[in-house]
């Protein structure tokens, strides 16, 4: 993969990105573990986040406590103007670091988080610092992005009304592009209750909650719509107890992701319609499209701003989703894929392009300018 090329924004003269230094705050992020839903480890993540803003920022670094663990919110004073969006929580458990711990060796920086998206977040503070005048600038870093932002959503929504242009240091895409556009997405569970009997002996008093499964496989996958964008992908499943006897219940966990409001509204109305096959058999479904789709016209206006500043910049819409999509369906200007250039989230070869670093940093720093200058 190519390395974007270098931005040089309007900063002060004085000003320069010191990658070492960079380096030093993502060790340090990467060396306090934050999986999602540990409260004691995320607090532990949200006070060295703190740390790292006040240190290279000045000011003050609020810890604002919730169900999901504490958020970090930050902000440089007057008038909200752009929200600097990301979260701390990463999908690693405890022990990761053990096995894999922060590394920098032939230009990458390896370790659980470095992409996803600690990274991104050093690289935002560091872009921040290069400016004199940080007013009008508020920073969010959450605690749950990575289990839907159960506990976030309402600040992170309010927050972006507020500010009027959001800027999210999520992962870039593969080649290095920034993320224009997102598909919503979001998760389903199908719960199956049939009737238990012996497998053997009178099987045939049964109600066979496996192949009521079965069948609501075929149907739910045939929800999907490759050609409208959607895709409806069954992932988990289980069913049954012992090997002799017919099972009483199964449930299906199932991936939807879509491109627009229109087929979000087809798919939860198809999922809530769903009807069983075999006569006695009951279902239930719980879940939603919790994040909204990101269309890419809510990305346009910050996107072509980037690309005064870095002509090269690349923009590309991807199936995944992140808080920007919930910051764009409430109108609010929103750019993604601000953070790490790299590659590997939520694996074990997860990985930071280090000369990478300061150019983004930079590039922070002029689209903060170029926003406020609008």
């Amino acid at each position: 993969m190519q390395t974007p090329p270098r931005t040089t924004p309007r900063t002060p003269a004085s000003a320069s990105v010191d990658v070492d230094a960079m380096i030093e705050d993502l060790r340090k992020l990467v060396e306090v573990e934050s999986p999602s839903r540990d409260q004691e480890a995320l607090t532990a993540s949200a006070k060295a986040v703190a740390d790292v803003l006040e240190h290279r920022l000045g000011g003050q670094a609020v810890l604002v406590e919730s169900a999901s663990g504490p958020h970090v919110s930050w902000s440089g004073g007057g008038v909200p103007q752009v929200l600097l969006l990301g979260h701390h929580d990463t999908v690693f458990p405890l022990g990761t670091l053990e096995r894999r711990p922060f590394t920098v060796e032939d230009g990458r920086a390896t370790g659980p988080g470095v992409f996803d998206m600690l990274g991104g977040i050093v690289q935002a503070v560091h872009g921040l610092a290069l400016l004199d005048d940080r007013s009008g600038v508020e920073i969010l870093l959450t605690s749950d992005e990575e289990v839907g932002s159960p506990a976030s959503r309402a600040l992170i929504e309010e927050r972006a009304l507020a500010c009027g242009a959001v800027l999210v240091f999520e992962g870039a895409a593969d080649d290095g592009s920034l993320k224009t556009g997102r598909k919503g997405c979001g998760t389903f569970e199908v719960a199956v209750t049939g009737r238990a009997s012996h497998a053997g002996l009178e099987p045939e008093a049964g109600i066979n909650a496996l192949v009521e499964a079965a069948h609501q496989v075929l149907d739910i996958v045939a929800l999907g719509r490759p050609e409208a964008g959607t895709s409806v992908t069954p992932t988990v499943a289980s069913a049954g107890t012992v090997d002799n006897v017919v099972p009483a219940a199964a449930s299906i966990v199932v991936d939807v992701r879509v491109e627009t409001t229109d087929e979000k509204d087809r798919i939860e109305a198809a999922f809530a319609t769903l009807r069983p096959h075999l006569d006695g058999a009951e279902l239930s479904v719980r879940g939603g499209i919790g994040r909204p789709p990101m269309p890419e016209s809510a990305s346009a206006d910050l996107f072509a701003l980037a690309r005064t500043l870095d002509p090269g910049l690349g923009g590309r819409a991807v199936g995944g989703g992140s808080d920007g999509n919930f910051t764009a369906a409430l109108g609010v200007p929103t750019l993604d894929g601000l953070g790490a250039v790299g590659g590997g989230a939520h694996a074990d070869h997860e990985y930071l392009v280090v000369d990478a670093m300061a150019g983004r940093a930079e590039l922070v720093a002029g689209l903060v300018e170029a926003i406020r200058a609008s």
